[in-house]
Parts: C-alpha cells; structure tokens; sequence
C-alpha cells in the first residue's frame, strides 16, 4: 500500500498514542497532548505529522512553529520540551515525514528546523551536541536499594532532609507549584511560564502526572511536577526557596519522588536535561547519574547560523542580571510574553 503523510486530527489522537506507547524510540513529549497545551498555552501553531500505511501510523513527527522578533522564526521539535525529532517504523516513512516538514520550512519561511533528539540519527545535518545533557538511570522496587545507589554524600543530603523532619504532599496544586517555581527561576535570572500553562499541562495529563510538595512544618518549600511514561518516571518542573536550600528539601523532594515512582512500579528515573556546566547538571551527577549529550540536530536556510537562544550565551548576561533585580510581581507578568519565543 502506498504511504501517505497527514495531519493529526482529534480521532487520531488515540492511535497516535498507542503508536508512542510502543515504539522503543518514542519518547514522553511525542505524545499528542502535547500539541493542545502549546496551542492554548503559548498560542503557536502546531502541525503535527503522521505517516501512514493502509490504515496504520508508521511513524510520527510533532512539530512547532516559533515565531518571535527576539528569537526568529523556526520549526521545533518539540519546544518546551527536553526530547523530540521524528520516529518512524522504516526508513521511508522517516523520509517521508523529514521531507514534509522540509515543505512546511519553506511555506513559512522557517530559518531552520531543530530537532531534540537523544541520538543524532539525520545524517549530514548541523548537530549540536554540547550544550545539554540528559540524566536517566534505572531504579528498584526496593527503597533501600536505591538509596545505597546514591553517592555518599548525595545520601547524606537525602537523610538529613529526613532528620530535619520534611513532609511531602501529592495534591493538583498548580498555583502553590507555580508560585514556588516562580521564585526559584527568578533567582537564576530566567523567565517563568504562565500559571495557565502548568494549569493545562496538569489537566491534559492527569492520567500520568502527579504534584509533589516539600513542606517545612506548614510552609510549602519546595514542589515538582513529574509525568509517567511507560516505566519510567520524569520530574519535570521543579523549584525551591531560599528556606529549601537551607533544609536539604531538594534533595529530600527527588528522593520521595524516587520512592513513589518506585512504589507505582516505575524502574527508569528521567531527571531531564540540564546545560553543561550549570549547577542543576553537577546536582545531578552527585546523585550518581552519568550525562548522556543531546543532539540537537538542525536543517537551516542558507546564510543563517544555528539558533543560540540559552542563558549561557555572553550576550545575554546583562539581560540575566537586570531580570534578578526585577520585583518577582513584575518578573511573573512579564515572563510568559518572553519565554513563549524561546521554546
């Protein structure tokens, strides 16, 4: 039968998800949920491809379109989100799909095209492989297991959360998540996303994510988001107070979020992507995680240079600096307008 390249319309949807679902290569951030809480969130469009043989998907590519006059214009996949890139059951329907999204790059006069990738699978495309690192490792059903896993002095800081007598809580609290999130991304100089979108991302995906919240007595100090997918576990937005760092909540609130994944039969911790040379990537690599470099892989029109849009660039310093000084009210309405073009 012939193969043929479609949108995904709504009564796709759950065959799109069961092909995610099986496919080994197929990560969390292709799943089709994705697309409505970027529409609705940041108000990008979306075009999400699939490839198909009578009748059944072979393959999947869900893409963004950014367009920003700070950040350009660009296809992403997927933006706000740490994994992406095209999979497909065999090499035609990969090149099938490729090849649209090249159409779609020329129909909207697209700079480039990013794809996240985990492993640089498009042969002859710029690849950028040392900005970030992804963390994943294998757990155990066995709580005791998996703290003698920890480095000593990671351990260390897991029980002295203990001791200092720290209490989670699992709740669908995106306000207090977002307010915490918001404090602790301030500080790095960052711009936070909307309360909307944690608010939507909690409801599309209710069915695998769950709100965990650090508490010191009756003060909410730190919180995480984290999504299920398959057996695996990924604590996805998370942040902290001043008052956290003092009392070992971080590392007390990855733990218990590593004994719940566990205990739901989880066996593969995703703690995400971290840039090189930044404090989250030495946090995880104390906690005995070993980097693995992503592959942002990218097609760019010709005389136009890969996109370079991440904190660690020089000519954002001054911009990082005078966003700390700003009142936190004034950071939280301003963020959402600048980080929708960053992705």
């Amino acid at each position: 039968m012939p193969l043929i390249v479609r949108e995904l319309d709504p009564t796709a949807e759950p065959a799109w998800d069961r092909y995610v679902d099986a496919t080994p290569q197929a990560t969390f951030f292709h799943r089709s949920g994705w697309r409505s809480v970027i529409e609705e969130a940041f108000r990008h469009r979306t075009c999400y491809l699939m490839a198909e043989r009578d009748g059944c998907i072979t393959g999947v590519l869900p893409l963004v379109h950014l367009r920003s006059r700070l950040f350009g214009n660009r296809l992403v996949s997927v933006p706000f989100c740490v994994y992406g890139g095209p999979v497909a059951s065999d090499p035609e329907s990969s090149d099938a799909l490729i090849g649209r999204a090249l159409d779609l790059m020329r129909q909207v006069g697209a700079n480039a095209i990013e794809f996240r990738m985990r492993e640089p699978t498009i042969a002859g495309w710029p690849t950028r492989s040392d900005l970030y690192a992804t963390f994943r490792k294998p757990i155990a059903a066995d709580p005791e297991a998996n703290l003698k896993a920890i480095p000593r002095k990671q351990r260390a800081m897991v029980r002295k959360g203990i001791s200092n007598g720290l209490r989670s809580e699992v709740d669908n609290d995106t306000a207090r998540l977002h307010a915490i999130y918001a404090e602790s991304v301030h500080n790095l100089g960052t711009p936070v996303y909307s309360s909307r979108y944690f608010r939507l991302l909690a409801e599309r995906f209710r069915d695998c994510c769950e709100i965990l919240t650090i508490c010191d007595e009756e003060t909410p100090i730190a919180a995480v988001l984290s999504f299920f997918f398959r057996d695996e576990v990924l604590p996805y937005y998370g942040g902290s107070t001043a008052q956290a760092r003092r009392r070992a909540a971080n590392d007390f609130m990855y733990w218990e979020v590593m004994q719940r994944a566990a205990a739901r039969g989880a066996r593969l911790f995703d703690f995400g992507r971290s840039k090189f040379g930044t404090g989250s990537f030495d946090f995880k690599k104390f906690w005995g995680f070993v980097p693995e470099p992503l592959h942002y892989q990218y097609r760019l029109r010709p005389g136009c240079a890969i996109p370079d849009h991440n904190p660690l660039n020089p000519k954002y310093r001054l911009f990082i600096a005078a966003w700390k000084r700003l009142p936190l009210p004034v950071a939280n309405l301003l963020g959402p307008a600048i980080v929708r073009g960053i992705g």
